[in-house]
């Protein structure tokens, strides 16, 4: 655990709304796209639903209380659009407003500097009923979302992000049909991913009007695609594949344009694009979020389509995906190197693992342990070559609803048991505390360098 970060690195911690609030007909919420794909037989394992998950809307002073002993300088939360605007437009509900107003004064009273995420896959189902993000008007209607939530809490909250991962949004909502609303399109996929970061850039100028010192940046979820072997089919299905999985997200951000053959591949389906929307896309951001779990290997298939191919060390976590800390190294160097990002924090970063309670009650979970020695090893490698990686928040501080799978594959720091909501510290909670508490300066070194 011999790892060096900078003194003023920032240790966090994430979550979203729907993974973990519950309240899910409470104080006037609306109901979300999750909601509906939860009752919508076969779409989530054992029918599970998030109208519970933690408790969070009611347990969240137990739960800072935990990210006080934890020493974490940062909590990542998202805000769940249905409980502040219940039917997407119109009205806004000032419960829902109430809510994340006390939780934000809650953690700033911990010392714990709230991150605030606009969008995190709960789309208000009256939006989907019209459309959903497919539909241009959707990203119209989040920018009045966002501007209620800026305009409540920017006097306090001064780290924002505007969507979690686009990527899924758009294509396992509504070109792969594995999240909320379930749809299979790739034309759908392609015009939702374009209006949920045509929100992204609206929502970025809304968010500094209602708080001109505020930071605000988007979070991507880059995954290294790597060619199975150097045959030139195997190099160009991984290129491919890393056009729709990467590139169609990092160019319009970074670089103010889609990627040419992505645009090519897919010409029959491309999104409806107005004169002026890629500028808004790319506006400047102050920092750049990355989660990343893996990477993956493709070789070419039928028509040179993109197939995947298992790792060859075979190291897996609970979900199946390859423990491979060098693909976030990697991927933070390529958003500095290759795209000119100047600030990043790594928003996301964990893993899921089989937790079970011991004969002691407690939860020796080393295998997640190691894959975070491994991943920050990672983080500190990217440092020390010049990448700005200003934090790290990791996924995930509690066990929570993980989307179609239910509450199969606990991520957190914190094991729930769900049927009584109690919580209990994994061992890898209290490494994350050693790991943080030896990071910090001494007091004798800050007094020395001024601090």
């Amino acid at each position: 655990m011999n790892h060096e970060f900078p003194s003023d690195f920032v240790w966090g911690a994430a979550a979203s709304a729907y993974q973990i609030e519950g309240a899910a007909y409470e104080d006037g919420r609306g109901e979300s796209i999750w909601d509906r794909f939860c009752a919508t037989p076969g779409k989530v394992r054992a029918g599970e639903t998030g109208e519970v998950a933690c408790g969070f809307y009611h347990r969240y002073p137990e739960d800072i209380a935990l990210m006080r002993e934890l020493g974490l300088d940062a909590f990542r939360f998202s805000i769940a659009w249905p409980r502040v605007v219940p039917a997407g437009t119109g009205s806004v509900n000032e419960a829902g407003l109430d809510f994340y107003d006390r939780l934000v004064d809650a953690l700033l009273e911990a010392g714990v500097r709230p991150f605030a995420n606009l969008f995190h896959w709960d789309l208000p189902q009256a939006l989907e009923d019209a459309g959903g993000w497919p539909e241009r008007a959707t990203a119209e209607a989040f920018v009045a979302y966002a501007e209620a939530v800026a305009d409540r809490l920017g006097d306090r909250v001064q780290d924002w992000v505007t969507h979690n991962e686009p990527f899924c949004t758009s294509w396992l909502g509504y070109g792969m049909g594995a999240h909320a609303p379930g749809h299979t399109s790739i034309g759908e996929a392609l015009a939702a991913s374009h209006h949920a970061l045509l929100a992204h850039g609206w929502a970025v100028e809304a968010i500094r009007r209602a708080s001109p010192a505020a930071e605000v940046g988007i979070v991507v979820d880059p995954w290294p695609i790597h060619p199975a072997s150097d045959d030139p089919a195997d190099v160009a299905a991984a290129w491919a594949e890393d056009g729709v999985r990467n590139r169609w997200f990092f160019d319009p951000l970074l670089r103010g344009s889609y990627p040419e053959d992505v645009l090519e591949r897919f010409a029959d389906d491309a999104p409806p694009v107005r004169e002026g929307d890629l500028a808004t896309i790319s506006v400047p951001v102050d920092f750049l979020g990355v989660n990343n779990y893996s990477r993956r290997i493709v070789r070419s298939g039928p028509g040179g389509n993109p197939v995947d191919v298992p790792s060859p060390n075979g190291e897996l976590t609970d979900m199946g995906w390859e423990v491979y800390p060098a693909g976030l190294y990697e991927s933070l160097v390529r958003m500095h190197r290759e795209y000119g990002v100047k600030s990043l924090y790594v928003t996301e970063n964990g893993a899921a693992f089989a937790d079970v309670r011991s004969h002691d009650g407690r939860i020796h979970d080393v295998e997640r342990i190691g894959y975070l020695d491994g991943y920050l090893g990672a983080v500190e490698n990217a440092i020390a070559e010049g990448v700005p990686v200003r934090g790290y928040f990791v996924w995930s501080l509690l066990d929570n609803f993980e989307w179609s799978l239910g509450y199969s594959k606990r991520f957190g720091l914190v094991y729930v048991d769900y049927p009584t909501l109690e919580r209990i510290p994994k061992d890898s909670f209290y490494w994350y505390r050693d790991l943080i508490e030896a990071s910090r300066p001494t007091e004798s070194a800050a007094v020395a360098s001024g601090g």
